[in-house]
């Protein structure tokens, strides 16, 4: 079952040894993290066996939730500020 973390879905994927380490080599490759490659390629096959229209649809509301997560830390921080402002004006 797989787990929320953040906006993202945690999921488990068992991989047998030696293709993994041919993923390993290709990431070192690429300079990438193998779970960031792996990522990619898992992407790129969505996007390859699903209509275009629903692939960017879901990449267009993945795209809307990470934008909304960066605003809401942006607005988080400048409230922290704030609020540190304020506190060192009482002190």
């Amino acid at each position: 079952m797989p787990l929320r973390h953040g906006s993202k879905i945690y999921c488990q994927l068992l991989l047998d040894s030696n293709r993994y380490k041919l993923a390993e080599q290709l990431a070192a490759a690429e300079g990438k993290k193998v779970t960031g490659m792996l990522r990619e390629m898992v992407y790129a096959a969505l996007e390859k066996a699903l209509p275009a229209s629903e692939y960017k649809a879901a990449l267009a509301a993945d795209e809307a939730v990470w934008r909304e997560s960066v605003k809401k830390r942006v607005e988080g921080r400048l409230r922290s500020r704030q609020e540190q402002g304020e506190s060192d004006k009482d002190a």
